[in-house]
């Protein structure tokens, strides 16, 4: 059984910092592009971060890059992200997500996905 586990969020100060964290279990953790997404209340599900299964190249909106690191531990299956400087409306519960033989932005192509960890930042 797949498993991806979340954790790392929690209540920050605009302009902080905050490191999540997906252990991933059940699945060839290296054969898997992992991805983060977000969604706010009342909107959709969007894209954060990904990293590509087969050579770790990240990937980010335009919006994002610059301000968050996706990067992989492939021993630990584990997937990060580091979010800085971070803004109200950064405010969201964020998603692990897998990805077999894809990589990119669209959620449906997610094969897995975490329960999700709540993250607020406050102004």
């Amino acid at each position: 059984q797949v498993q991806l586990v979340e954790s790392g969020g929690g209540l920050v100060q605009a302009g902080g910092s905050l490191r999540l964290s997906c252990a991933a279990s059940g699945l060839t953790f290296r054969s898997y592009t992992m991805g983060w997404f977000r969604q706010a209340p009342g909107k959709e599900r969007v894209f954060v971060a990904a990293v590509g299964w087969s050579d770790g190249t990240p990937y980010y909106p335009d919006s994002l890059q610059g301000r968050f690191t996706i990067s992989r531990d492939n021993f630990k299956n584990t997937v990060f992200l580091q979010m800085n400087l971070l803004k109200p409306e950064d405010t969201a519960v964020y998603y692990c997500a897998a990805a077999r033989l894809y990589t990119g932005s669209s959620a449906d192509q997610y094969n897995y996905w975490g329960q999700g960890t709540q993250v607020t930042v406050s102004s």
